[in-house]
Parts: structure tokens; sequence; C-alpha cells
């Protein structure tokens, strides 16, 4: 992908976290790809994927992803976010929570994501909820 459509990619990607569709997330990865978070156990296919995003949008059911910027490494391309969203789903605080961070993305050869290894700061997401 060039630059620019790794930046629109971006931008979809984060639209489709913020759509309350967690099938729309897991359409940008392949059909094996692999999703972790902050070094968790990798959810591994679409429909493992599309339960990790819905965990996210049922607990922010007013969720919005904002695309900050991308970094190229060496080996993958850091996606930076920032996630909005008040925590009113199922046992919530009601407390609203602004929390940045960012994916390690290796996309394969149709344009999809392989892996992503996201990254966020824990402790300050605890103290927010």
């Amino acid at each position: 992908m060039t630059s620019d459509e790794l930046k629109t990619f971006a931008r979809r990607y984060a639209k489709a976290w913020s759509s309350q569709n967690p099938e729309s997330v897991a359409a940008f990865f392949a059909e094996t790809g692999s999703l972790s978070v902050n070094d968790g156990p990798p959810a591994v296919g679409r429909t493992a994927i599309t339960d990790v995003a819905q965990g996210f949008m049922r607990t922010f059911p007013d969720m919005v992803v904002m695309f900050d910027k991308l970094e190229p490494q060496s080996d993958a391309t850091a996606f930076h976010w920032t996630l909005l969203g008040a925590n009113t789903g199922p046992g919530g605080s009601g407390k609203r929570v602004r929390i940045s961070g960012y994916e390690l993305w290796k996309i394969d050869n149709d344009g999809l994501i392989a892996e992503s290894k996201g990254h966020f700061d824990g402790a300050e997401y605890e103290r927010q909820l």
C-alpha cells in the first residue's frame, strides 16, 4: 500500500471502531488475522476479533475512535489512535474516558491486517473508569 492508501485505510478503520458494528472492524483483518491488546492472548480470526470489538462497543456505546497518525516501523506500521466514550454499558461507571494508544500492524499482500498488537496505558484507563 502507498502511504496515502494506508492513511485512507487507517481513517476507515477508526470509523469502523466508532460504528457500533463489530463485524466492520473484523473486516479489516485477514481471515486468519490476529488482534492482541496490551500483550494479552491474541484473538485469531474474524469471529474472535468481532468479539473483542463488541466488548469495547458494549462498554462504550457512544465510543468514538479517532485516527491520530501513522508511524512507519522497520517491520510494521504504528496506527496511533484516541478513544473517547462514556462507560455506560452493562455495569458501567458512567464516567467518560479519553485514552490514547497505538496498534502495530503487519499488513498482508491483500491489503488487510495480518497481525495487530494494540497498546494503551492500562493503569490510566482503569483510573478514568
